[in-house]
C-alpha cells in the first residue's frame, strides 16, 4: 500500500517526525472505480475522513459531490469548487445558526432524525430537501456506528412527516451499515428497512425520491476486503429486490472507501523496553500514538499493516504504544502485535492504510507534540 511515489518521497524529502503522505493517483482510481460499481449513484464523498484541500479539489474536479458534518466542511467543500447542490450537511446535530448558515450558503440538503431537528430546519431553510437517518444494526463493521445516529423506521415515518407538514421537501431516507463493513448483505438489510418508510408514506401521499446508503466502503488493512465491483453488484442487487423496477435516486458517502490506502504515514520507534526481567513481551514505543492520529486503535478496532527495516527476520508479540504522557495511548495490547525481534530503537516504521481519519483525529499539541503532518502528492 505504500505506492513507490509514496517510497520515494520519503526517501527524497526526509521529512522530520512523524507524517502522513497521501497519493492521489490511489484517490483518483478509487473513485474512478466506485464511480464503475454503482454508476447510477451520486458520490458525496464524506469530507471528514480527510478534508485535504487537494484531495477535495481532484474529487471536485472528478464531478464528486460532498458530504460534510459542519458549516466549516461546508465551506472546505466549495472552496475546492463544489456547486452548493453537490453539497449535503449530512450531520443529524447541527446548531440553528448554522443550519442558518448553511442555507445561506446555498446548501438544501440536510440530514435528520428527529422531529426537533426537523424544526429547526424549517425555521432556518425553509423549503430545503430533508432526509431521515434509519438505524441500523451494524452488524458485520469493524466500526459500528448504530446508537447515536438515526431512528426506528417508524419514527423516520412521523419524522419525514411532520417535514412535509412545514412545507420542507420530505426528500428521501438514509442509514449507515457502519465503518469498515464487510458483510455484503447490510446494504440489503437496511434497504428493506429504507423501502417500508417508503410505502408507509406513499399511502399517505408522501412520495420519497432519494435513499441516501450511506459510506461503510472499507479500506484493506491486514485482511483483504471484497472490491468495489463487488459491494456495487450487492447494493444493486438489493435494490432491485426491494425496490423492482421503481429504484429511488440513490446516494453513497464513502470516506475510509476512497482515501484509507492511499495514505501511509512514517514513524519512528522511540523505545523498546520490558516491564520484567522474565517478561517475554515487548513494549514499542512509537513517536505517533492514539493522541496523534491513530485514534482508531481504540478498542483495537483498527489494525493498522506495520512495515520496518527488519521485516523477514523472526518476530515476536509486542505491545504497541505512543509517546505520550498517557495510559491510554496504548494501540494495541489486548492482541499483541507481532514485530521482528531485530527491530530497534530509531528504525523507521511506516504505518499503511492511514489515509483516512488520521489527520482529523490528531490533537492540536497534546503534551507538547505537533499535530500530524501531512503532505498530498
Amino acid at each position: 500500500m505504500a505506492t513507490q511515489r509514496i517510497l520515494d518521497f520519503l526517501a527524497t524529502r526526509r521529512p522530520d517526525g512523524p507524517c502522513l503522505v497521501v497519493d492521489l493517483d490511489v484517490v483518483r482510481d478509487n473513485y474512478l472505480a466506485f464511480e464503475k460499481a454503482l454508476p447510477d449513484s451520486r458520490i458525496f464523498y464524506a469530507v471528514k475522513a480527510n478534508p485535504a484541500p487537494e484531495i477535495l479539489r481532484l474529487l471536485a474536479s472528478l464531478g464528486s459531490s460532498f458530504d460534510t458534518a459542519s458549516v466549516a466542511e461546508i465551506e472546505m467543500a466549495l472552496d475546492a469548487g463544489a456547486a452548493p447542490a453537490r453539497i449535503s450537511y449530512g450531520n443529524t446535530i447541527k446548531k440553528e445558526r448554522d443550519v442558518a448558515r448553511a442555507h445561506e450558503l446555498g446548501i438544501r440538503l440536510f440530514a435528520v432524525d428527529c422531529v426537533e431537528e426537523v424544526d429547526k430546519i424549517a425555521r432556518r431553510a425553509p423549503g430545503a430537501r430533508v432526509f431521515c437517518r434509519v438505524l441500523t444494526d451494524g452488524a458485520g463493521a469493524e466500526w459500528p456506528l448504530s446508537r447515536k445516529f438515526g431512528c426506528a423506521p417508524a419514527m423516520a415515518v412521523d419524522v419525514l412527516r411532520h417535514a412535509k407538514s412545514l412545507g420542507l421537501d420530505a426528500h428521501g431516507v438514509s442509514f449507515h451499515v457502519g465503518s469498515q463493513q464487510t458483510d455484503l448483505d447490510a446494504w440489503d438489510r437496511a434497504l428493506a428497512d429504507a423501502q417500508w418508510v417508503f410505502g408507509t408514506l406513499a399511502e399517505e401521499g408522501i412520495t420519497l425520491k432519494m435513499v441516501n446508503m450511506g459510506g461503510g466502503f472499507p479500506t484493506r488493512y491486514l485482511r483483504d476486503v471484497p472490491a468495489a465491483q463487488a459491494y456495487g453488484q450487492a447494493i444493486f442487487s438489493a435494490l432491485r429486490k426491494h425496490f423492482g423496477n421503481r429504484i429511488p435516486e440513490t446516494i453513497i458517502e464513502p470516506g475510509r472507501g476512497m482515501v484509507g490506502n492511499a495514505g501511509v504515514i512514517k514513524s519512528e520507534v522511540v523505545l523498546i523496553s520490558r516491564k520484567a526481567e522474565n517478561d517475554n513481551v515487548r513494549w514499542v514505543y512509537l513517536d505517533i500514538g492514539k493522541f496523534g492520529g491513530l485514534a482508531e486503535t481504540m478498542d483495537e478496532a483498527i489494525r493498522y499493516p506495520f512495515v520496518t527495516p527488519r521485516d523477514g527476520g523472526e518476530t515476536a508479540p509486542c505491545v504497541l504504544a505512543g509517546p505520550t504522557c498517557d495510559s491510554a495511548d496504548v494501540l494495541y495490547e489486548k492482541t499483541p502485535y507481532p514485530l521482528p525481534l531485530a527491530l530497534t530503537i530509531g528504525d523507521e516504521v511506516l504505518i499503511e492504510g492511514t489515509g483516512a481519519y488520521t489527520t482529523t483525529y490528531a490533537s492540536v499539541a497534546f503534551n507538547g507534540f505537533e499535530p500530524l503532518k501531512a503532505y498530498v502528492i
